[in-house]
């Protein structure tokens, strides 16, 4: 099984052929579906034939309820506490050549404490996959690394997705590589912005996977670098491409992996 941490959120998904104009109407597309990054890999998961588990906090809301309702769609089994408050909503706009933007509002996501875990959450866990977001905030962060703790008790390897560079900036380059000293993952998923906002040589981890974009990705471990191109395939949209392709290594290997980031980067939206 593959267990996740991180965000329960709902994606609106808005592609653009053209510029917005200000003030006017504008022709789009667009899709609404789960998103955060711990649901994006789960679903991704599950749909590799993984058994897949997301541990998230989600308010007492119709868009926590939609989410859930979305998520578990999906064959993914959602565990968390519920709260008062607001379920968070990504939009991204997505241009004509599948770069995207995103603005988002994590809602209650955040506020996952630890006391908050239960340890039967991460019972048959192969993987325990943690969303970097989860550690750039309180009290998640320690909600992270205690369910960490908790996974590795029970035989789970961790792996980690670094997220945002733009939030390591904010949060703190030096704190941020301090969590993740502390959380001592076997895998770490990184783009190269990330990558060297970490410090690039920094050893977080005994294998990294390194993402370059339209350069596919560099597997890098102890005995050296291995570089692997992507596989062709037309470019819709690129968000999620990570998420599937973490959720794909996690599952069977690189080759999964880049499988699944091409399948997604042909679609609109984040999960399968």
């Amino acid at each position: 099984m593959i267990c996740t941490l991180g965000d329960l959120l709902l994606d609106v998904v808005v592609r653009t052929a053209q510029p917005l104009a200000p003030g006017a109407d504008s022709p789009v597309e667009t899709r609404l579906s789960t998103g955060g990054q711990a649901a994006n890999v789960a679903a991704w998961a599950a749909e590799l034939g993984s058994e897949a588990r997301c541990v998230a906090k989600r308010a007492d809301d119709e868009a926590g309820a939609l989410a859930r309702s979305l998520l578990e769609a999906r064959n993914v089994e959602l565990v968390g506490p519920l709260a008062e408050g607001r379920t968070g909503v990504v939009v991204a706009l997505v241009r004509g050549d599948g770069e995207r933007t995103m603005a988002t509002d994590r809602g209650v996501s955040p506020e996952l404490a630890p006391d908050e875990l239960e340890p039967a959450w991460f019972d048959g866990c192969a993987w325990l996959h943690i969303s970097g977001y989860s550690l750039l905030a309180e009290p998640i962060a320690e909600a992270a690394l205690a369910a960490a703790r908790l996974a590795r008790a029970r035989g789970a390897a961790v792996s980690v997705d670094l997220s945002s560079w733009s939030s390591i900036r904010d949060y703190g380059a030096e704190r941020f590589r301090g969590n993740l000293d502390a959380l001592g993952a076997d895998v770490v998923f990184a783009n190269e912005p990330e990558w060297e906002m970490v410090g690039g040589a920094y050893a977080l981890a005994e294998t990294a996977i390194v993402k370059r974009g339209s350069r596919g990705v560099e597997v890098r471990t102890a005995v050296g670098v291995e570089a692997h191109p992507p596989l062709g395939s037309e470019v819709v949209d690129t968000t999620g491409a990570g998420d599937a392709l973490a959720a794909g290594f996690l599952v069977g290997g690189i080759e999964l992996g880049l499988t699944a980031a091409a399948r997604c980067v042909e679609q609109l939206g984040a999960v399968p």
